[in-house]
């Protein structure tokens, strides 16, 4: 019964979670436009992010490089490291890890954010001042979410390329241009464009995840840190599906 009980909950969650999905699109589409508190959001998800991320994306790089040395040296192809690591970096490593650090940090914030927001009734406040609160507090959010991870995956991969770099010049000397030579000749269109695509739909899950968890939150302070807690879980969840749906995706289009 137990179990029963809790199959109900999950798909009763999927269906509010879609039809939230669907109020963000309603909403998103018709003026007004809350530019002002969309450019803020911007400000705080993304710019903010970058220290933790690039931090993130740096020590990547050179564990990467340094896991792959020994491997590739027993089979005498050392030398392709910088282009082994820039397509794994690119194509998946980068994306993936960005995005659960992303998840990690801004999806919690927001579900607290809005979760302290419901609790303490200021949503509600919203709607009798005459603001529309789910245009003004989700739909700015989702909207820089998904705007700004992609951003942050560039700038990551970049960075976790120079780590890359470093790492690589720990046993060897290898010039800073045949490094950045190396990387760019083994790189395709077909290895950044579905990574850069697929960024998109990871920021979209953690952005209407978190606003989700967050809008919809009770049982007062408890339950702040309830949706906090289950928008990183389930937005890190998503990422992976997402993930996977767009490698089954892209080996479809290779073929």
């Amino acid at each position: 019964m137990s179990l029963r009980s809790d199959f109900t909950a999950f798909l009763n969650g999927n269906g509010e979670l879609f039809s939230f999905s669907l109020r963000f699109f309603r909403h998103g589409l018709n003026p007004p436009f809350e530019f002002a508190e969309f450019i803020k959001q911007c400000y705080v998800i993304g710019y903010k992010s970058l220290p933790l991320i690039g931090l993130t994306a740096f020590i990547m790089g050179i564990v990467l490089t340094m896991q792959l040395r020994p491997s590739m040296a027993d089979y005498g192809v050392e030398s392709q490291l910088p282009a082994i690591v820039a397509i794994a970096v690119v194509r998946e490593v980068g994306p993936v890890i960005t995005a659960l650090i992303f998840a990690g940090k801004i999806g919690s914030s927001i579900g607290a954010e809005l979760g302290s927001m419901k609790v303490t009734e200021q949503i509600d406040a919203m709607e009798v001042s005459g603001t529309n609160p789910f245009k003004y507090l989700v739909v700015t959010r989702v909207l820089a979410c998904t705007l700004m991870l992609p951003v942050l995956v560039m700038l990551g991969d970049a960075i976790s390329l120079y780590g890359a770099y470093l790492g690589v010049n720990i046993h060897t000397n290898t010039s800073f241009n045949l490094f950045w030579t190396q990387v760019f000749d083994n790189l395709v269109f077909g290895d950044v464009l579905p990574a850069f695509i697929k960024s998109f739909f990871f920021g979209f899950a953690v952005g209407i995840i978190g606003c989700y968890k967050g809008y919809n939150s009770s049982r007062g302070t408890e339950g702040v840190g309830l949706s906090a807690n289950s928008a990183v879980v389930v937005s890190s969840v998503m990422i992976f599906i997402i993930d996977l749906l767009a490698v089954q995706v892209t080996n479809i289009f290779d073929y």
